[in-house]
């Protein structure tokens, strides 16, 4: 793991944090289609009855999938907003990959976290080792992840409509991994749990929005004391059972509300705290690790 991380270009790292860094973190051209030399069939072999009996045809070669794609949908879950989301896919993949669901801080979008090529840092994280999976980005607007009393729902957007999704666009979809910052790592931490065990591979918090009380909580982060505590991420069984990652600089905002949460649960997790703030310069930083760590979980 440790060679894995080492073997990060500092350019694929750029490119896969640029969205993180601007997030809180697609047009493609297809190969052309090459010639292929005439084939020879076999002579035909005969049945008793006398009819012909082909050789089988060899299956045809798979076509790698777009390295990025995007779209939109009407979400009924955020009130009948239009959503937009993108994937993005190392190079020469041809087969369904897992996906790690990219969840934005407040104030940005699905774009913001692609921002930068996040493709291209795929394919070269995938050339240094590491095993090959989706990145994919949703707009999620400022509601934290969750319902509130507007009518807006990102989080039931993200598992009921936005997964389900996925799978017709080629993914596989029986299990999934949340990467968030800030207000989106909160969200990893809340979807991944709602999701469960089954089918949340691997959850990594950058930076998570958490603050101890509903009293603490920054402006429109909840309705209210009951949002607080339908929505907390405190004490929540399922995830005792998720492997979890989180990563918070000893300068940020949220370095005490974090070290209280780790305290309390059942088992340390990966990650850790080290020097930096609340920035793209620190997230950044961490993305080679989190990257190397998370990638392994998803196709376990």
């Amino acid at each position: 793991m440790a060679r894995m991380t080492a073997q990060l270009s500092r350019r694929a790292v750029l490119r896969l944090g640029v969205g993180a860094a601007a997030g809180a973190a697609g047009a493609y051209a297809l190969g052309s289609t090459l010639s292929r030399p005439p084939v020879i069939q076999p002579p035909v072999a005969m049945t008793g009855i006398g009819a012909p009996l082909s050789p089988p045809l060899p299956p045809a070669p798979l076509e790698p999938a777009p390295t990025y794609v995007t779209g939109s949908f009407i979400s009924a879950a955020r009130g009948g907003v239009a959503t937009n989301w993108a994937i993005a896919r190392p190079p020469n993949q041809t087969g369904p990959l897992r996906p790690v669901i990219a969840l934005h801080g407040k104030g940005q979008d699905a774009a913001g976290v692609m921002a930068g090529g996040v493709e291209q840092g795929l394919g070269q994280a995938v050339a240094a080792g590491i095993p090959p999976f989706a990145v994919v980005a949703v707009d999620g607007g400022g509601s934290y992840w969750h319902s509130r009393t507007s009518g807006e729902d990102s989080g039931a957007m993200v598992l009921d409509e936005l997964i389900p999704m996925l799978g017709d666009q080629g993914l596989d979809t029986s299990r999934v991994g949340f990467l968030g910052w800030s207000m989106g790592g909160y969200g990893a931490l809340l979807l991944g749990s709602r999701l469960g065990p089954a089918r949340s591979a691997a959850i990594c918090a950058v930076s998570p929005a958490l603050w101890t009380s509903s009293g603490s909580t920054a402006p429109g982060a909840f309705d209210g004391a009951a949002d607080y505590a339908d929505n907390s991420v405190w004490g929540l069984p399922n995830l005792a059972s998720i492997p979890i990652r989180i990563d918070c600089g000893d300068s940020d905002p949220f370095y005490s509300a974090t070290k209280q949460f780790i305290a309390q649960l059942p088992s340390p997790p990966s990650g850790g705290f080290s020097p930096g703030g609340h920035d793209g310069a620190f997230w950044s930083s961490q993305l080679p690790a989190e990257i190397a760590w998370m990638a392994p979980l998803l196709v376990a």
